[in-house]
């Protein structure tokens, strides 16, 4: 959100006046043939009309009547590790960032470099989810709009987060275990089904996928440019306009 200054409004106030004075000064020199009258009748307008300018300027800033408030969003992706969420939800960050709207981008993995020992169990999770929804909240209370990608494998912290945020749209990002485990470069997944990993979504942990949410994205037939625009169009239809 971006806040009119004054030093803003008056400088438009002097480059109007500049197009302005030039047009009196011309036609008062044209019907009176005096460049002396004309200069002077230029000068008295330009400097009385900035003043006015101004006012008006500062006056409407104040007004509410005919302003449309952009309600912040967040949009929430969800789907089993290395699903696309971080891909998909990184491009639409992208995108959604060209419309020069208020957007912060939230990822589990920064946040978890933030605060490292958060743990992997049913209730840490749904703990963490509470942490989350309260940083986006504060957010939003700045009319600020996210972008967060998190497993969130369980449906009451989802829930949660729902009812803590305004305007919550659920992206449920749908693979098959298969090819998360085909796309999985760092061996996690290896890791899981071996046991050095406990808690692991889609492994030895359920994953409860969403029932209400607004957008699917089968990564198994949508690409991740196919699935931005799906995704960045829904926000320009219900939030942006």
């Amino acid at each position: 959100m971006y806040k009119e200054t004054n030093k803003r409004s008056l400088l438009k106030g002097i480059s109007w006046r500049l197009i302005a004075t030039g047009t009196t000064i011309t036609i008062v020199y044209i019907f009176f043939g005096r460049l002396d009258l004309a200069i002077a009748a230029g000068l008295i307008e330009t400097f009385l009309k900035i003043g006015l300018y101004w006012a008006h300027e500062r006056t409407w800033f104040k007004i509410k009547w005919g302003r449309k408030r952009i309600e912040p969003f967040n949009l929430w992706f969800t789907g089993l590790p290395l699903s696309g969420k971080t891909t998909i939800a990184n491009k639409v960050h992208e995108e959604l960032k060209k419309l020069d709207i208020p957007l912060e981008r939230i990822d589990s993995k920064d946040i978890r470099e933030l605060v490292p020992n958060i743990g992997f169990s049913r209730e840490d999770r749904n703990r963490h989810m509470q942490r989350i929804g309260h940083l986006i909240k504060t957010l939003q209370n700045n009319s600020i709009s996210t972008v967060a990608s998190f497993v969130s494998p369980y449906r009451e912290s989802r829930k949660a987060i729902r009812v803590m945020v305004k305007n919550n749209i659920v992206v449920y990002v749908k693979a098959e275990v298969q090819t998360c485990k085909d796309r999985d470069y760092k061996g996690a997944y290896e890791k899981a089904l071996s046991g050095e990993y406990q808690n692991f979504s889609g492994v030895n942990d359920v994953y409860e996928e969403p029932q209400h949410a607004e957008i699917i994205i089968d990564t198994d037939k949508t690409s991740v440019d196919e699935a931005t625009q799906i995704i960045v169009k829904y926000v320009k239809k219900n939030y942006v306009k």
